[in-house]
């Protein structure tokens, strides 16, 4: 069993709820500070408050995102979200201000607090007591998004599947059956688009405002401050973009164009895209959670016996919820759980190859986890996303050589291999897609849904549109951005997918030529956690922090140099 750090701090059988916690936080409001030994205690008891708030978070979103069905799971989730967190926030507000004008801050360890104080100094500036409603507001308002798409089913003959499990379908070799189903599928989503184009036009203007409250002109200049891009700026996402469009969209295009030859057709639609070429039927690497979950233990222990401990521990203490089911909040994520040092992994497994990388994703996160696990302070546990999901990004890849626990058959796993290496350059341009969208709508904020329509098209097409004829479906198509959850519950976290990836290629690249050092140093590179720069931390795992035209280029050369061996 795993068991939650000891508290030194916290009062025993202490309860989170505001009358418990407010008296912690005058405390530490109001605690006298002689010594640079003292200020460290209080950022350690600090920290200690902090953990056990974000466990305590990460329980209530876990368990309302596995029944959003539930009312009094949603209710759970709304009180911390309408309760706690907006009494929090003018408390930490004043922690923040505590620490910056002690004046032993000076004394603390450059090196070692660097990034927490740059991070403190930033939120300070930001903060808005103003904001403090409309954050609690927004918070509540995008959990809809998953109460309307988790509610989403469709009925294929006598049965009903979530949209996950209906999508296994597209995979389906009768083009007859996959055009069926797409329709279904895509006829469910628009049923929503109406009320979804009116909470998306809510959070929009809720955003919007929290960005004039803090005197910036538009909510992306905000976001950037907000998510600490401290190592790249608006245009270098522009010249991320342009590079994608360059150097991926053809590699794409001659791909799109062998898969029409292979299936014999004039033209590719949307249901032509997920159907193995070969004529085969789907790759089927596991059959339910639970195979999941144990051939993914019996992987990730081939490539170091560490790892696979990791999924052991998680396995044995119930921090699986793999199978999708109605009710259930779509997507996959992991949960850090701040005091207990492990996460929770949810997916929706429907028994597809997509499953199996959604597994090893998680996974990586997962061992990131636990790797930073011990780090002195909560904040320091606190990755940046393109920290983060190198983690995730890099273990699909480095696992790639251990997926014969998945696949009995040779042809099958060079068929996996493929689909994830092509899967690996999909990625890219529709980051790009979801990012420069985000760009146009916040830097045009008062925008109509027709124009936002016109701006996705106008910034998708360029990107090979999915390389699909969208001639008879253009609603279809207007509507996909609805699809990314991140749209509306996470803006701006999308770019980092892309810078990710380019730094997992470069990892995986590194791990193909010498496989003990790249793993190593890549471990490396994730213990540090958020104690160094986005580059400091690249160049730990003997990767670049770099996503120029160049390098793009010489990375996405590897990939099809790897792809045309198999």
């Amino acid at each position: 069993m795993i068991h939650k750090k000891t508290r030194t701090y916290i009062p025993a059988g202490f309860e989170i709820k505001w009358e418990s916690l407010e008296p912690l936080y005058v405390e530490l409001r109001d605690r006298s500070i002689n010594s640079v030994a003292e200020l460290e205690k209080w950022l350690h008891d600090r920290s200690e408050v902090e953990a056990a708030l974000e466990e305590d978070f990460a329980w209530r979103y876990i368990r309302m995102t596995c029944d959003t069905a539930s009312e009094e799971l949603l209710q759970n989730f709304q009180y911390f979200a309408t309760e706690i967190e907006p009494k929090i926030a003018p408390f930490s507000n004043d922690l923040n201000k505590k620490l910056v004008d002690s004046p032993w801050v000076d004394q603390l360890d450059h090196q070692k607090y660097f990034i927490y104080l740059r991070g403190i100094k930033k939120s300070l500036e930001l903060f808005r007591d103003e904001n403090i409603p409309l954050q609690t507001e927004i918070q509540v308002e995008q959990q809809k998004y998953q109460s309307i798409t988790g509610a989403m089913s469709v009925h294929i003959g006598d049965k009903e599947f979530t949209l996950e499990q209906a999508s296994v379908f597209l995979k389906d070799t009768d083009r007859a059956k996959r055009q069926e189903v797409w329709e279904k599928i895509t006829a469910r989503r628009l049923q929503d688009k109406g009320q979804l184009d009116k909470l998306f036009d809510h959070l929009r203007e809720l955003r919007h405002k929290v960005a004039l409250n803090a005197e910036f002109e538009n909510f992306r200049d905000y976001m950037f401050q907000a998510l600490g891009r401290f190592d790249y700026t608006p245009q270098d996402c522009y010249a991320f973009h342009e590079a994608i469009e360059k150097e991926i969209v053809p590699i794409l295009r001659e791909q799109a164009e062998k898969r029409k030859a292979a299936l014999k057709l004039d033209a590719l639609k949307p249901w032509d895209m997920d159907v193995d070429v070969s004529g085969k039927p789907a790759l089927k690497p596991f059959n339910g959670g639970d195979e999941l979950i144990e051939k993914s233990i019996q992987c990730f222990s081939n490539i170091n016996r560490y790892l696979g401990e990791r999924l052991e521990i998680m396995k044995d203490n119930n921090l699986f919820d793999v199978e999708s089911r109605k009710g259930k909040a779509p997507g996959g994520y992991n949960y850090p759980l701040s005091e207990t040092g492990a996460p929770f992994i949810f997916m929706n497994s429907a028994n597809t190859f997509r499953d199996l990388t959604t597994m090893v994703h998680e996974g990586g996160h997962a061992v990131h986890t636990f790797l930073t696990a011990d780090l002195e302070l909560n904040d320091f546990k606190h990755c940046p996303s393109e920290v983060a999901e190198l983690a995730s990004m890099s273990m699909e890849l480095i696992s790639m050589d251990n997926w014969d626990v998945y696949f009995d058959n040779e042809e099958d796993l060079k068929r996996a291999k493929r689909d994830q290496l092509f899967d690996v350059l999909k990625t890219l341009p529709w980051v790009a897609v979801v990012d420069q969208f985000q760009h146009w709508i916040y830097t045009n904020p008062g925008h109509t849904d027709a124009q936002r329509t016109e701006a996705w098209i106008e910034i998708y097409e360029p990107f090979g549109a999915g390389f699909v004829d969208w001639s008879d479906h253009k609603e279809a198509e207007e509507n996909l951005w609805q699809k990314q959850l991140h749209i509306f519950e996470v803006p701006f976290y999308y770019i980092e997918y892309g810078m990710a990836q380019l730094g997992a290629i470069a990892v995986w690249k590194n791990y193909k030529e010498n496989p003990e050092k790249g793993l190593k140093q890549y471990l490396e590179a994730l213990k540090l956690g958020y104690t160094k720069t986005i580059k400091e931390i690249y160049e730990t795992a003997g990767i670049k922090f770099d996503f120029s035209a160049a390098y793009v280029k010489e990375l996405a050369a590897f990939v099809k140099t790897e792809m045309d061996k198999l």
